[in-house]
């Protein structure tokens, strides 16, 4: 990806403080490019690709540079949006801001990708002005012009449809969008999803103050399908055993299923209320998990006047419910179908409290905290 990027003269003194190559736990790195900047722009920055591996981030194509080239929140975002979309097997889109999804949103029926995408915006529409959005599917004329209809920072997609770049560069029509970014990624089905899949170049650093690594595997999960859940099941002195007597319909399996996987992409304590295969609200960096559920029903109800009509909505959960409140207050705002892990001590406790307040209680066999 060639360089067009303007840079103060800080950023000139220090853009070559970066190698060409570097090693990693016995992995050979190659400098992709510069960046525009880091998280923020006195922040110099480059990023970096496996050697001798075809990466569908770190060898994406740039269709459209935009106004001076990509930055580190930029190549975040692509990331967290396509690490949501490729968990679907229908069209799909996730609007990302601040390395967390704003919306995502997948195909029902026969809706087109436009449908699909404004879904996905609409979700928290005021959170998607300046947003990064990814499809997993080829980008149509009509999703472009809806695209180009608002202040967008990037799009990506695995396919651009003919005429969709000259939608794309209309800078005449659409000024508030002519610095958009366009890019083609790679295959996202080589993206690892689910436990098992992920190769040795797919680890994760995370680099603390002092200059120290932590190495991880990526984050993944064990559920493929909504045939792999299962209803919660837990016992205690108090309770005894207790087993969830509630079932959700198929429809809300399905936005189970589809809420657990945008939860993966959601910074944690992290919960995601989806209806309809759209995400209504998310509730995200909280430290409490009861203040990520009030914060996402609040969200909800201040920008769309939502007050009730959460109705019949479920919720997915990326750590345990401690005490049964977290039940309550989704309860409260009319969810009716929960997905969680276990592992509280108070699992019995806070099964029998769904029981009594109609909710179904689903248990998920991992934790999926993203400390991004």
């Amino acid at each position: 990806m060639a360089s067009t990027l303007s840079r103060n003269s800080y950023l000139e003194k220090h853009v070559g403080d970066f190698p060409a190559e570097m090693e990693i736990g016995g992995r050979r790195y190659v400098k992709v490019d510069d960046l525009r900047y880091g998280t923020n722009p006195h922040q110099v920055a480059c990023y970096y690709k496996p050697a001798g591996i075809v990466c569908p981030i770190g060898d994406m194509e740039i269709l459209k540079n935009g106004k001076n080239g990509l930055s580190q929140t930029n190549l975040e975002d692509i990331s967290g949006a396509l690490n949501i979309v490729k968990f679907c097997d229908r069209p799909a889109c996730a609007v990302m801001k601040h390395v967390n999804p704003s919306g995502a949103a997948i195909a029902s029926g026969n809706e087109s990708l436009r449908e699909v995408y404004l879904k996905a915006k609409n979700a928290d529409a005021r959170a998607a002005f300046g947003s990064v959005i990814a499809f997993n599917a080829e980008v149509d004329l009509d999703t472009a012009r809806e695209i180009m209809s608002s202040f967008v920072e990037c799009v990506v997609a695995p396919a651009f449809a003919a005429g969709v770049l000259d939608v794309f560069n209309d800078g005449e029509h659409y000024k508030l969008n002519r610095h958009i970014r366009i890019v083609k990624c790679g295959d996202i089905g080589a993206l690892p999803r689910y436990t098992g899949e992920a190769r040795p170049e797919h680890f994760t650093l995370k680099v603390l103050a002092d200059g120290s690594l932590i190495a991880a595997a990526p984050l993944t999960t064990s559920l493929r399908t909504v045939a792999d859940l299962t209803p919660a099941v837990g016992s205690n002195a108090r309770c005894g055993e207790q087993r969830s007597a509630v079932a959700a319909t198929p429809e809300q399996l399905r936005d189970l299923l589809f809420a657990w996987h945008v939860n993966l992409s959601v910074r944690s304590n992290g919960v995601v209320i989806v209806q309809n295969g759209q995400t209504l609200s998310v509730g995200t960096g909280e430290q409490d998990r009861v203040g990520a559920i009030e914060q996402a029903v609040a969200k909800f109800g201040q920008k769309y006047e939502g007050e009730g009509k959460l109705q019949g909505a479920v919720m997915s959960s990326d750590g345990f419910f401690p005490f049964e409140d977290g039940v309550e207050t989704a309860a409260k705002a009319g969810i009716t179908a929960i997905i969680a892990p276990a592992g509280s001590l108070r699992d019995a406790d806070v099964i029998k409290r769904a029981n009594e307040l109609g909710v179904a209680l689903y248990h998920a066999p991992e934790r999926i905290f993203s400390h991004h």
